[in-house]
């Protein structure tokens, strides 16, 4: 029996992300054609592959199987483009770039720029997503460049220290932190709430670990998906959190936020570059690595 490709993708899809809606919106394709792709592969091969339940999409055995031989088919399918494009050189060709949420937004664009003056022909592409998402994408080879906030343990993954970021603790102007003259004792964040990061998130997890090193709890946190909604919902008042340095430049220097210092707590983390060894580097990749890398041209942001 010879497998039809074209309903193996679709089927490796849905089982990827585990939804039909998501599998349809990452091959651009409708849902109801993914729907039915998918039950006549099921026919093909003669047995369930997924089971459909209100709480989402699982593989059978079979297909958990068979999805990993699909993973492998695909993943050599794409380093087959890869390689023929690495044979283009940086004439043209794309780079896909992945970066979790706070790299993307403030500090990935000067990158992206000086390379779009060196290298005009090659059309780059941005993801932006947690540092689980991103791993997971490095290593099923969806991005060719993947940057990350947090701890990774992902089989296949090396991952390499990039840039080192300042965190800190901001307040609405009016909070009684911030009309504090002197640094605040750590331990009065227990009575805060302390707004987070989603699980998964390289900030939450930075955060979460530097305060349990200094025996921090708090009682009551609240967890939102974006840096940038936690800024708004910070400056109005509905708590405290703790931040990448970079990403409130803007809201410092118009007043809707403060800085605050912590009492002898000064939390930091490690930025991370993602490679996946044995994997072929196309050139537009290497050149970008290399501008990742040059600290002359590209120091550090820190506070301002």
């Amino acid at each position: 029996m010879s497998l039809n490709l074209h309903l193996l993708r679709m089927f490796a899809a849905v089982a990827r992300t585990g939804s039909f809606s998501r599998a349809a919106e990452l091959l651009n394709i409708s849902q109801p054609a993914i729907s039915k792709g998918v039950r006549d592969f099921e026919l093909q091969v003669g047995c369930r592959l997924l089971n459909r339940s209100p709480k989402g999409v699982l593989p059978t055995p079979e297909g958990m199987a068979l999805a990993k031989h699909a993973e492998t088919l695909f993943a050599a399918e794409r380093a087959a483009e890869d390689e023929l494009s690495a044979l283009r050189g940086l004439h043209n060709g794309s780079l896909r770039i992945g970066a979790s949420t706070t790299i993307a937004t403030y500090m990935i664009a000067r990158y992206l720029g000086a390379f779009h003056r060196a290298y005009p022909g090659i059309d780059l592409h941005l993801v932006s997503a947690n540092t689980r998402d991103i791993a997971e994408q490095m290593t099923a080879q969806d991005i060719d460049i993947g940057l990350v906030e947090g701890p990774i343990e992902e089989r296949g993954i090396v991952a390499e220290p990039w840039r080192t970021d300042v965190m800190v603790l901001i307040a609405a102007p009016d909070h009684a932190f911030a009309l504090t003259p002197e640094p605040i004792a750590p331990k009065r964040l227990n009575d805060e709430v302390l707004i987070l990061r989603e699980p998964g998130s390289g900030s939450r997890e930075v955060v979460t670990q530097a305060l349990a090193i200094h025996g921090i709890e708090p009682m009551r946190t609240l967890e939102i998906g974006s840096t940038a909604a936690i800024k708004q919902v910070v400056a109005a008042g509905l708590g405290v959190s703790i931040v990448s340095a970079v990403s409130v430049k803007d809201q410092i220097q118009l007043g809707h936020l403060k800085i605050v210092p912590l009492l002898d707590v000064r939390i930091e983390r490690t930025l991370w570059r993602l490679n996946v060894p044995g994997r072929i580097a196309i050139p537009a990749a290497r050149a970008f690595e290399t501008m990742l890398t040059d600290r002359k041209s590209f120091p550090d942001e820190t506070p301002g």
